[in-house]
């Protein structure tokens, strides 16, 4: 994998605004194994941060106090390596934060990278993926969306929108936890670095 690449690469799971199973706009609740696995992957392939959005109060609280426990002795002293992986999670929001803190991080505003099994078209897969944040010299955020996907407002204000996972079976069947198709998805770009 390319360094430079590497260190140009954020993640974000958007809880809002977000489809419901009826395709309304809802947020969806954090949950304390998105915070754990989805750092522990984006630690793993070398995603530079991760945030989890969420437009409520209250849960950007609790995701705080979680991520403070594990900076905390208590936490370090349990599980060093937890804290490692925690280390480049951040709650924030909105996804327009998180492009504006990506985008002081790095000088430039990121290449928004949608993903989801719901969209009409796509733009295409990793390798063009790849080809386009190597030709444009743009850090990346690839987003994934909680409940039934991200809303039409914020895929159509993507720069990207990545094909899904398609299982063996191709019987039609594509609902994968989000934390597994974070973990796919981070594997696949890694290796097409």
């Amino acid at each position: 994998m390319s360094d430079k690449l590497s260190q140009n690469l954020y993640i974000g799971l958007v809880h809002g605004p977000i489809r419901s199973k009826d395709g309304k706009e809802i947020t969806t609740s954090v949950t304390n194994l998105d915070i754990h696995d989805i750092s522990r992957t984006a630690r793993t392939f070398g995603f530079k941060r991760y945030f989890i959005i969420t437009p409520i109060k209250n849960q950007q609280m609790m995701v705080k106090k979680i991520l403070g426990f594990w900076e905390a002795d208590s936490g370090l002293i349990y599980n060093p390596d937890r804290k490692e992986a925690l280390a480049e999670a951040e709650v924030t929001d909105s996804i327009e934060l998180a492009i504006a803190e990506i985008t002081r991080l790095e000088g430039k505003k990121p290449c928004v990278v949608v993903t989801g099994a719901n969209f009409d078209a796509y733009d295409g897969k990793e390798k063009e993926l790849i080809a386009k944040i190597r030709l444009d010299e743009t850090p990346m955020f690839l987003l994934f969306g909680t409940g039934w996907g991200l809303t039409a407002s914020v895929t159509e204000q993507a720069d990207f929108r990545l094909e899904p996972i398609f299982g063996i079976a191709n019987d039609g069947y594509n609902h994968l936890s989000v934390r597994s198709a974070v973990a796919i998805y981070c594997d696949r770009l890694a290796r097409s670095l």
